[in-house]
């Protein structure tokens, strides 16, 4: 029987972790945790409450908020993959707006908030199995993951890329704005002080600006192979 692995999936937003990660854990039969939708959610809540908006961000309240946020992720058959569920309803498709990507990143950068959800990513990959997408699941939740991946693209790549599935789904977004959104996450997740997004010093670079999808998971799928085989 092949040995199960940890499969940890790190870079910039959009450039397809997600997506990839679904893609292995499918074939697999693995368990995928998108760790951004823990983020998202979070970030949801604090805008449901008032905590954060354009002008100011609560972050003392939200910190004292933390112990009445419960997440978890319950599989849907239809869409082949898990969905977030904040305080038992669902949200997966309130926690991908353009709103809530504004403020992700600054929510973050809460040293309590990541320390909640990183106990949490951890207690899900203890019996391996997995494959785990975020910012530094590489880096701090599973730093001895048996294959570690960090993802990047040109920011415009990446923009166009957002842009398309937000207007695909109905938003009113312009390529700017999204484009701006896109450099402001990527300024804030590789300078905050906790974890900021760095590429592990053993993860392999996949720059997917001219990959297509299955390009990019044959690639990743013959990388779990070889590493299967040798453990």
């Amino acid at each position: 029987m092949t040995k199960k692995i940890t499969i940890a999936i790190d870079g910039f937003s959009s450039t397809g972790k997600s997506t990839l990660a679904k893609q292995l854990a499918k074939h697999l039969g693995y368990i995928y945790v998108d760790t951004g939708a823990m983020y998202r959610a979070v970030t949801f809540f604090a805008m449901k409450q008032g905590y954060i908006n354009a002008d100011a961000f609560d972050s003392t309240t939200l910190i004292a908020s933390l112990p009445s946020i419960r997440l978890h992720f319950e599989f849907n058959a239809e869409l082949g993959f898990a969905e977030v569920f904040l305080n038992d309803v669902n949200v997966e498709t309130e926690i991908r707006t353009i709103e809530v990507s504004r403020f992700v990143s600054k929510v973050a950068e809460v040293s309590q908030v990541r320390a909640k959800l990183v106990e949490q990513q951890k207690e899900m990959g203890k019996n391996k199995a997995i494959v785990m997408d975020g910012r530094d699941i590489g880096t701090v939740v599973f730093p001895d993951a048996e294959l570690k991946i960090f993802m990047t693209a040109s920011a415009s790549t990446r923009a166009q890329r957002r842009y398309d599935e937000l207007v695909a789904k109905g938003d009113a977004v312009t390529y700017e704005e999204v484009l701006k959104n896109v450099e402001e996450r990527d300024y804030i997740d590789t300078h905050r002080e906790d974890s900021p997004l760095v590429m592990a010093v053993d993860a392999i670079e996949i720059d997917n600006s001219h990959l297509n999808r299955e390009e990019q998971f044959a690639q990743v799928l013959e990388m779990v192979n070889d590493i299967t085989k040798t453990i």
